[in-house]
């Protein structure tokens, strides 16, 4: 494959790629969690919620807390 080729495939892979991922990022939401404008103990609290009383996992609280404020990084990430 030449590579202006190369580039133009890698080019249109990277759009499609943003593409995908601002459409799972907006659109789908399946458990709920697009609205994280929402203070961090009640997001921490709605997937305690989803990961032991709806999945009926053990869970554990201090992951669950990390990962909250990792979806609630989300938005600046993206702005950026």
């Amino acid at each position: 494959m030449s590579d202006p080729s190369r580039k133009a495939i890698l080019a249109a892979t990277e759009r499609y790629l943003e593409a995908i991922k601002a459409a799972l990022l907006n659109e789908w939401d399946p458990i709920g969690v697009k609205q994280f404008r929402r203070p961090k103990d009640e997001v921490v609290d709605y997937l305690w919620w989803l990961e032991t009383k709806h999945m009926g996992l053990t869970g554990d609280r201090q992951a669950t807390e990390r990962f909250a404020e990792r979806l609630m990084r989300i938005p600046r990430e993206i702005e950026d």
